[in-house]
């Protein structure tokens, strides 16, 4: 039985405890090489053959990632290569995804491809350059790690080859944004991708320079040694003074049959009611580079580990003016590189949030701080609830970083997004000194509804029991939809596309019926298809 909703592998892990890649820190470079242990799957029951790679492997290249950025800021240029001869990376593993839940596929998809917007996120803003080396066969998914580096180099020994395989042999799609970053991000010219992209043996040599696939192909005889001085060439550009870095402590959360909890936030589970309650709790001790790696973390297991919660209820507890102290230090100190990596990293774990396909509803009571970054987190949900109390005391507030700096995966704020149609309020809102009572944040277009106290609890009661109670596939489906309004960009068109396209072929006999492609892969049997197309 492959990975599913009762699977409970390890979402946290540490350099000393790899088992697929191999970390070497050089200043200005690091060398990420993928060296897969076969028998060392996820879950039992396939081998990851020819470095092929399953979420643990990517577990770990996320880890690595995020400790090359706030560990290692000496660092210029990364190398990901492969430590198998004649193989960078031959893909996700087919029998993994063969035998998988549906479910499982899908969120798997997005997890590698969240982490190669790390991989892109660290390139475009924290001056760590990504070079992929590819020292042999480079296949689906180890072609798209490759699409997610800066600059891509390829061993000219006649053999290997990059490639996109998963149309011809398996009758799906690169998973992870690949057919997006080749027209979108690498401009290859839409025809010759639709060539490439039909070939299972792929494209190798000249071909692949001149059809932009690749951005240099060397001899096996001086292929390390070019690599490394075109390394050495990306990290003299960045000349900023960096470090010392910090350590990335352990999460190391209290896990329970119906709860999560962490130094700053609480996830609890109610099974039956199919709902649970995400709390970010602001005390004394409160630093937000350890609470929304916590809450990333949280995410992660909603998705990963409870697939059967289908609606999200959003809180927090603390100081609203605490937190917009901490907003207003951040705001002003970003030159920093560590505020700078601090605030990235928020940025990310609330696209995470975004993306995550769950209800989200907000609800702000007494004892909220939905402030600032904070505030974030209420504009991200479908819903946001403010009760209205007599003394005035429940409010919402905003600080400078609601301007942009925590943007969505396709670019413009929350805010910005809220209200498309009056896009003056944006302005205002961020600027404004006072807090919002629960008048002021209706009027403002702040919340969805502001429920006296006397009918506050039925309120609530009544929507989260109708939300649970429709289909959660038209849910996920109207969610994605409504959630990024506004003109689109190459990252949300990958989540887009992922989410309609791969989802729906996951899910059709021509793949995954007991004769589809994904199915029969390698066996003698040949695919039988249902030639209607919808």
């Amino acid at each position: 039985m492959g990975p599913g909703r009762s699977a409970g592998f390890a979402l946290e892990t540490h350099p000393t405890e790899y088992r697929h890649w191999r970390l070497h820190v050089e200043p200005p470079l690091a060398t990420l090489t993928l060296a897969v242990a076969e028998d060392s799957p996820v879950v039992p029951g396939y081998k990851l053959k020819l470095n092929s790679y399953d979420l643990g492997v990517d577990i770990e290249l996320a880890d690595a990632v995020a400790r090359l950025r706030f560990e290692h800021p000496e660092v210029r240029t990364v190398i990901i290569t492969g430590g198998l001869d004649r193989v960078f990376c031959a893909g996700a593993n087919i029998h993994m995804l063969a035998t998988s839940a549906h479910g499982f596929k899908v969120n798997f998809c997005k997890y590698t491809n969240e982490t190669r917007l790390a991989i892109e996120d660290a390139s475009a803003h924290s001056g760590q350059h990504y070079i992929a080396a590819c020292n042999g066969t480079t296949a689906g998914g180890g072609y798209e790690l490759a699409l997610a580096c800066e600059e891509i180099y390829l061993v000219d020994d006649g053999n290997s080859a990059v490639s996109l395989p998963e149309v011809p042999l398996l009758g799906v799609l690169p998973g992870t944004g690949g057919l997006t970053r080749l027209v979108d991000k690498r401009k290859v010219r839409r025809d010759l991708a639709d060539v490439f992209s039909t070939l299972a043996e792929g494209i190798k040599g000249k071909r692949a320079v001149e059809w932009r696939l690749v951005d240099g192909v060397l001899p096996r005889s001086r292929f390390q040694d070019a690599v490394r001085e075109r390394a050495l060439e990306l990290a003299a550009k960045e000349t900023q003074p960096k470090g010392p870095g910090i350590v990335l402590d352990a999460l190391a959360p209290e896990v329970t049959a119906d709860a999560v909890r962490y130094r700053h936030v609480h996830l609890k589970l109610n099974r039956e009611a199919r709902t649970a309650e995400l709390t970010m709790e602001v005390g004394a001790d409160y630093t937000p580079l350890r609470a929304f790696r916590e809450l990333d973390d949280a995410l992660l297991r909603l998705r990963l580990h409870y697939d059967e919660i289908g609606l999200v209820i959003l809180k927090t507890r603390g100081d609203p003016e605490t937190v917009r102290q901490i907003d207003d230090d951040l705001y002003h100190g970003r030159g920093d590189w560590l505020t700078n990596e601090t605030l990235l990293l928020m940025a990310r774990t609330l696209r995470r949030l975004d993306l995550t396909a769950r209800s989200l509803f907000a609800v702000v009571d007494e004892g909220s701080c939905f402030a600032g970054s904070l505030l974030e987190i209420a504009l991200a949900a479908d819903r946001i609830y403010m009760l209205r109390d007599h003394a005035g005391a429940v409010r919402v507030a905003s600080s400078p970083l609601n301007g942009g700096l925590l943007a969505m995966t396709h670019g413009p704020s929350r805010l910005q997004v809220r209200f498309l149609a009056e896009p003056a309020r944006v302005d205002e809102i961020v600027g404004e000194s006072q807090p919002f009572d629960t008048d002021a944040a209706e009027e403002a277009g702040l919340v969805t509804a502001a429920v006296d106290e006397i009918d506050w609890e039925d309120e609530l009661r009544v929507a989260i029991e109708e939300r649970v109670s429709l289909s959660p596939d038209a849910l996920t489906g109207m969610e994605a939809n409504l959630r990024f309004a506004g003109a689109e960009n190459a990252d949300s068109k990958v989540f887009g596309r992922l989410s309609a396209w791969q989802n729906w072929i996951f899910s059709r006999p021509n793949a995954t019926g007991e004769r589809g492609a994904l199915t029969l892969y390698g066996k003698p049997e040949r695919p039988q298809f249902n030639w209607r197309r919808t």
